[in-house]
Parts: structure tokens; C-alpha cells; sequence
């Protein structure tokens, strides 16, 4: 028998303790309380894992997450999962906007009056576009050029119905029109609300919601792309402040709302730039500040007055100024819009604007030489007769605004009282 002295018994009892806590320990921390320890690879319902006990968890990873999900202790758990797919902020923003507005954005299609080959006025389809309802009454905000010429208006809802509109005031020279149709009883209209287009940014997000090619209510996201463009729609028309933005729009989204991430209308979409005739990220939209302040003029009176400038004009042209120079008249500037007649007592002429005194026959027009050439309205350049319409686009009767001018090669200002428009000053070229 061999005999152990006293400090090699207590260093082997203190050694098995020391064991017997750290066996203990990770058995503890690994297994919960009446659990079994699983079989190294076993699979579900496996008989090597042996079996569940009444009221544990199976040794089977997918029973075990079924048993987690079902416990009451593991509620909070369970309602996180399945919840569906992730959204990021931009695309919540994107569906909540589409989802709240697009029941507002109606289709608009008309039918026009030809003529067949008796001769006789025939209705046949017209063109199509885009609307926003900016009152429940059934006002709708869309493009001039969407309903110009129409012969009959219908309003296209989401909900399928169609309805035939009228028209209550249009502006070609914003490009803007009312239509108005009506509701029937019990029918609840959302609306499209304005924002403000005064303080955009490049940059921007922005939301257009239309009907291209008649695919009614597509959303279409981009961003603001440029400000302040001028956009020349017609050889009288000039439509200034255009929000440029690459969010696409095509045919038929003309008239519709384009919106910033709150769901504000910032613009109305009004045409694009291209040369296939599809969107090439290029698209156009008057700024709503304009749509404010013209809509209300449109519903009250059908019309929008504004100032003028009781003048006949005449564009320059290279043959024009080539002309006047050869025969001893000074033309310091290759732009700008020469007066013919500034109609006697009219507003021009009492703040001493002159017209031309030597008439001349360009083609079949016949105007006069000699007279003030204009460059500048209200601050705003002008170097055609599209451009003279522009900048006196927000004026009204009343108002008085510089018009700068040169006469015998010296440059003059003077300030004009607009009058109300009584027509269109003529124009050549």
C-alpha cells in the first residue's frame, strides 16, 4: 500500500474540484434546465437525436424554431418574422405618395370634328393626356394643348367611370386649362395639393404620376434635372421658369401632376425634348407658382388678363438689319424687336416710344422702318416677339414696367403703364 503525504492529497482533492466546477459550468451554460443535449448532424425526426421531451425543444433545428415561434414566452420574437418584404425610406416614400395620389390623377381623352370625303364634319378620336383634380367639385388642372380643339371632353377616373368634362378657361400662353366635370352624388373626389415651386433645388426627387401611351396612372421618379429653362413651344409662345427633371414622361403624361416626396404638386408635366418622340430623360413642367396664380383667373373669368404694350413689332432678321444698315439707320444689336407703330395714344406712345417712319414690303408684309428697337422688358431680354409675350406673361393691367430700347445708336429707358390686352401686336417672320 502506497502512502501519500498530506500536501499531495489536498493538491489532488482541490484538482478533482476544480474539474468537477468547470464540467458543471459548461453543462450549465450550454443546455437549459431539463433540455438534452442534441446528437452531433442529427436531422429533424432523426431517431439519433433522440426524441423531444413533453413540453422541450426538439433536437431538429427546423422543429426548434417552430417551438420558439409557438412559445408565449417568445412572442415579441415571433411577430418580427414573416412581416413581408423590406422597404427602403425612398421606397415607403415612393408607394405612400402613389398610394395616397394617384386615385387624384384622372385620364383625359377627346374627340375632335373632321372633315370626311363628302365634305361633311365627322367627330372622330382625338389626342389624350393627363389631369390632377384640384377640387372635389370636379376641377381638373391640365395642359392647353391637351384639350385645344376639342370637340368633347371625358375624364377617365381610377375607378372606371367616365365622365364628360367641359372646359372652363384656358391660357395658351402658360400652356394651362381648366376642365370641369361632375361628380355624381356620393362620389367622394381626392385632390392633388399644391406645394412650392419657389424654392427647388437641382437635385431633388421628384414624383410624376400620368398616363403615357394611355396606360393609365404610372409613376414615373427622377429628380429635378435644371430651373429656370425657357421653353419655346410655338413661334409666339415662350413658356419661362420650366423645371426640367429626367423622371420619364412621354406621350400622355402631358397635364399630370409632378410632385415632390410629400405629395405636393411642384409642376404640371408638359413636354419633352426628343428626337425619337420618347423620353430620353429630358421632360419639361410648367412650375406650379404659375399654375397659382393663373387658375384662379381661369375659373372666374375663363381667361387671363394681362398687361400689354399697345405696339405693332417686328422681329430683326439678318435681311432686315442688312437692309436698315445699308440705308443710313443705326442697328447696334443683331437682337430685338423693332417698333413699326406704337399706336397713337396708346400706352407706348405716351411714354415715348416711336415707331418707324419709311414703310417697307418684305413678302406679302408691309411694316415701317426707322423706329425704336426694344431689348429688354421688366428685366427680361427680348429678342423676338415670343420673347416680348413672355415678359409680360406675369403682368397685369396697371403695373408699370422699364422697357429698354435703342434709338439712333443710343440706349434709352422708359417706364410703361401696362393697359388690358386688346390683341396679339402683329409680327413678321
Amino acid at each position: 500500500m502506497k502512502l501519500y503525504s498530506r500536501s499531495q492529497i489536498v493538491l489532488v482533492v482541490a484538482s478533482l474540484a476544480v474539474a468537477a466546477l468547470g464540467v458543471g459550468f459548461g453543462l450549465g451554460t450550454r443546455f437549459p434546465s431539463g433540455a438534452r443535449s442534441p446528437a452531433i448532424g442529427s436531422l429533424p425526426g432523426d431517431s439519433a437525436s433522440g426524441g423531444s421531451s413533453a413540453g422541450g425543444l426538439s433536437a431538429g433545428g427546423a422543429t426548434a424554431q417552430l417551438a420558439l415561434q409557438a412559445s408565449p414566452s417568445n412572442q415579441a420574437i415571433a411577430r418580427t418574422v414573416d412581416l413581408g418584404p423590406a422597404y427602403s425610406v425612398e421606397e415607403q416614400q415612393n408607394i405612400d405618395v402613389y398610394g395616397r395620389l394617384n386615385d387624384a390623377v384622372v385620364n383625359i381623352t377627346t374627340e375632335i370634328v373632321a372633315v370626311n370625303w363628302f365634305m361633311e364634319p365627322v367627330p372622330q378620336d382625338g389626342g389624350s393626356g393627363s389631369g390632377s383634380i384640384i377640387d372635389s367639385r370636379g376641377y381638373v388642372l391640365t395642359n392647353n394643348h391637351v384639350v385645344k380643339g376639342a370637340y368633347k371632353l371625358y375624364v377617365n377616373l381610377a375607378n372606371g367611370s367616365r365622365y364628360e368634362a367641359k372646359v372652363v378657361g384656358t391660357d395658351p400662353e402658360s400652356d394651362i386649362a381648366v376642365i370641369k366635370f361632375t361628380p355624381p352624388k356620393g362620389l367622394s373626389l381626392g385632390t392633388i395639393p399644391f406645394g412650392d415651386s419657389s424654392n427647388l433645388k437641382v437635385g431633388q426627387r421628384v414624383l410624376a404620376i400620368g398616363n403615357p401611351f394611355g396606360l393609365e396612372r404610372t409613376l414615373t421618379v427622377g429628380i429635378v434635372s435644371g430651373l429656370g429653362r425657357p421653353v419655346q413651344e410655338d413661334n409666339a409662345t415662350i413658356l419661362r421658369d420650366m423645371i426640367q427633371t429626367d423622371a420619364s414622361i412621354n406621350p400622355g403624361n402631358s397635364g399630370g401632376p409632378l410632385l415632390n416626396t410629400r405629395g405636393e404638386m411642384i409642376g404640371i408635366n408638359t413636354m419633352i425634348y426628343s428626337p425619337s418622340g420618347g423620353s430620353v430623360g429630358v421632360g419639361f413642367a410648367i412650375p406650379v407658382a404659375t399654375a397659382k396664380r393663373i387658375v384662379p383667373q381661369l375659373i372666374k373669368d375663363g381667361k387671363v388678363t394681362r398687361g400689354s404694350i399697345e405696339i405693332e413689332g417686328v422681329q430683326l432678321f439678318p435681311e432686315l438689319i442688312d437692309y436698315m444698315r445699308q440705308n443710313g439707320y443705326t442697328v447696334p444689336v443683331e437682337k430685338g424687336l423693332l417698333v413699326s407703330q406704337a399706336q397713337r395714344g396708346g400706352n407706348a406712345d405716351r411714354a415715348g416710344i416711336r415707331g418707324g417712319t419709311t414703310a417697307v414690303r418684305y413678302g406679302r408684309s408691309v411694316f415701317y422702318v426707322g423706329g425704336d428697337i426694344i431689348t429688354s422688358v421688366d428685366g427680361a431680354p427680348v429678342g423676338s416677339l415670343a420673347e416680348f409675350y413672355a415678359a409680360l406673361e406675369d403682368n397685369k393691367p396697371g403695373d408699370r414696367v422699364a422697357v429698354e430700347l435703342w434709338r439712333n445708336g443710343k440706349k434709352l429707358s422708359v417706364e410703361v403703364p401696362l393697359v388690358q390686352q386688346r390683341g396679339e401686336p402683329t409680327t413678321t417672320n
